[in-house]
This record gives structure tokens, C-alpha cells and sequence, in this order.
């Protein structure tokens, strides 16, 4: 078996919700009340609490902190296996906040609101989310200014609104798989994901006694398997086409446990109609408002991206003033997944030019100082 074959369970963490368990060595997982969090869309989402993890120490200048925002369906675990000492993520060099997102299942989301739950839940949007972040680092930390927003996917587009919303608060911002704008195939995807949940009898209009079997089973088999990898990862993994099938039964079964469906359907949502031009000031102008990041930028595309098509972080970039754009593992083609964690020559492409992107940005760590 080909070392695609690794990719089975651990690349597609991007968009499960599962929460691994945490072990004793790791640093505990924790919620910020704000209170009532008003959207831009004049609703609120009452009694709102952010969820987080840090690791390493603040310096007494606070001027060694790093942002790192999620995936779809991700947590704070998303990029792990870039947190660490002697990985690009350093808690030794860094403070790194990991959030959560909006409808993430860990902070508010309809599956957990007692104020509003399921689908009383307001919509919210992706600026929301960054929205409800800032609020975290300046209420909770006093922190003005950052080294760095970094996340994948979802994540990855939160960090480039985080450039165009609050373009002085950080040197550098690090998005893989990212986009500016969600195209209609996107879109798509992310519809046929709801729709096979939705029709599920067993969803009840949002009000599901028990997960919605059928419908999640459809699911994961239309993002994760299918939009998240790509057909060269299942040549290189399965000799017989039909050797596919108990597999996607297996991965069908893991995530069974995991899932809420009402918060994918809401961060979906969420998903679709971002475009960083509707921010405040840009008239729709999606150029005009890449144009306004200030920060380094470092995006990072996966060849063959099934799910944020690579052409569009590329075209982007183009109306970006200081950014450097860069294949994950050119020598590989895993699509979405690139940004995953499951291969290790992925792993080590990420680790190698994100550490470099930040030592750059840092002068080797003498800018924190």
C-alpha cells in the first residue's frame, strides 16, 4: 500500500467534528463569556462564549502572540501538527491562541445554545466569526497586535478577512486552502452536503431526536471523500476500485458519533456567502478589499483542491500587495487534504515554510524582544 494510505482517517480532520480527547500533557481547553454577540446582520447571539486552548507564555510586551482560527467542523486540535517546539507553531518563541469557531459544537452553536437552540440559532457569517475573536484577544488578553493569523480552509478564510477588517493588528497572515470569495462550485458542494442531511426524514426539520443516520452517511461520503481527497489519492490507495467500497463504510461508521448536523448546516451557511468585498467600505469590491491587507501573506494552495478550487486563492493573491503563494508538497496531489496533517510529506512542507515564512517575519525571533 502506497503512503496515501495513511491519509484514511487523519487528513480529513478538517472537517469532522470530532474532538479528540485531551491527554494531561496538553494545555487545557477553555470558554471566554461575551456576553450577548451582536452579527452584522443586527441579530444576536445571547450568551455567547468563546472556546480556546494556549500554548506556551504571553512575554511581558505581548508581543509574541499568534491567532489560530479553525476549519469547517474542525476545533482547536485542527493544526496540532504544527504546534510544538521545534515545529513552525512554537510554544517556546510563541503564544498561540487556538480557537474555535462559531457553530463549531465547543463555542455557542445550535447544538449547544439554551437560549437558542437548533434552528432558533441565528445566522451568523465568517466576519462574525473574526468578529468574535478580536473581542477574545482584546477583552480576555489585552492584546493589541499580533504576529500572525494563521488557519486552513475555513480558517484560512477567516485569516484573510482578519487582513481586511482589522489590517494593523498583525505582521503576517498564513491561509491554507483559503478563499476570498466562495465560487459557485463551492457553493455546490456545500448545498449537496445539506441536502442529503435534510432530506433525511430522520432530521425533522433541525428537531432530531437521534443523528440523522442516512443524511450524515451521504455526507461524509460527498465532502469527505469525495470533494476533500482526490482521484489520485484513491489510485495510489486501492488496487481494486471496488476495495473503495467497505472503506467508505468504515469512515461512514467513525464519524457517526461526532457529528452535529445542525452546526455543519449553520457553518455552511456561513461559508457560502462569504466574500471579503462585503465588508464594510469595499461596496462588493472583492480586488479593493484584498488590496487593503497590510500584512505579509503567505497562502497556501493543494493541487487538485476539490473543495476551494486552487485557481481562486491564486487569483486573489493577485490584488494582495505583499504575498508569496506556494503549492503544499507540489510533489504530491492531495487536493483539500494537502492541509490536513495526514502525510507527512505535507506535515513537513508546512512546518518548513511556515517556520520560514515567520522567522522572516520576526527577523528570527528579535522582533519579539
Amino acid at each position: 500500500m502506497s503512503r496515501f494510505a495513511v491519509v484514511m482517517g487523519i487528513a480529513l480532520l478538517f472537517v469532522t467534528t470530532a474532538t479528540p480527547a485531551h491527554t494531561p500533557s496538553q494545555p487545557p481547553h477553555q470558554l471566554f463569556s461575551e456576553g450577548n454577540l451582536k452579527l452584522e446582520s443586527g441579530e444576536v447571539i445571547r450568551d455567547f462564549s468563546i472556546s480556546y486552548v494556549t500554548h506556551g507564555t504571553l512575554n511581558a510586551k505581548k508581543s509574541n502572540a499568534i491567532l489560530v482560527v479553525t476549519a469547517i467542523g474542525g476545533n482547536h486540535h485542527r493544526i496540532d501538527f504544527m504546534i510544538g517546539p521545534g515545529k513552525s507553531l512554537d510554544p517556546n518563541k510563541y503564544f498561540i491562541i487556538t480557537t474555535d469557531a462559531i457553530s463549531n459544537g465547543l463555542t455557542t452553536s445550535p447544538s449547544n445554545s439554551t437560549a437558542q437552540p437548533r434552528m432558533s440559532f441565528p445566522k451568523f457569517t465568517i466576519r462574525d466569526m473574526v468578529e468574535s475573536q478580536y473581542r477574545l484577544l482584546k477583552e480576555k488578553f489585552a492584546i493589541d497586535h499580533v504576529v500572525a493569523v494563521v488557519g486552513p480552509s475555513m480558517g484560512g478564510m477567516q485569516v484573510l478577512q482578519w487582513g481586511v477588517s482589522h489590517p494593523e493588528m498583525m505582521d503576517s497572515l498564513v491561509a491554507m486552502v483559503p478563499l476570498a470569495k466562495t465560487p459557485a462550485w463551492t457553493v455546490a458542494v456545500l448545498e449537496t452536503t445539506r441536502r442529503a442531511i435534510m432530506l433525511d426524514p430522520a432530521w425533522n426539520g433541525g428537531n432530531y431526536t437521534a443523528i440523522p443516520e442516512k443524511g450524515v452517511r451521504l455526507w461524509r461520503d460527498i465532502l469527505n471523500l469525495l470533494a476533500a481527497r482526490t482521484p489520485d489519492m484513491y489510485q495510489a490507495q486501492f488496487k481494486n476500485g471496488t476495495d473503495v467500497l467497505p472503506w467508505m463504510v468504515q469512515q461512514e461508521d467513525a464519524v457517526m458519533k461526532a457529528f452535529d448536523a445542525n452546526d455543519w448546516i449553520y457553518q455552511t451557511w456561513a461559508y457560502e456567502r462569504h466574500d471579503v468585498g462585503t465588508t464594510p467600505g469595499f461596496d462588493g469590491d472583492t480586488e479593493k478589499a484584498l488590496g487593503s491587507i497590510k500584512a505579509k501573506t503567505l497562502i497556501l494552495t493543494g493541487t487538485k483542491d476539490l473543495l476551494n478550487p486552487e485557481f481562486e486563492p491564486q487569483s486573489a493573491a493577485l490584488a494582495i500587495k505583499d504575498v508569496r503563494v506556494a503549492t503544499i508538497s507540489p510533489d504530491t496531489i492531495t487536493g483539500h487534504a494537502s492541509a490536513g496533517g495526514g502525510l507527512p510529506a505535507d506535515v513537513e512542507f508546512l512546518n518548513r515554510e511556515v517556520g520560514s515564512f515567520l522567522d522572516s517575519v520576526t527577523d528570527h525571533g528579535t522582533k519579539l524582544n
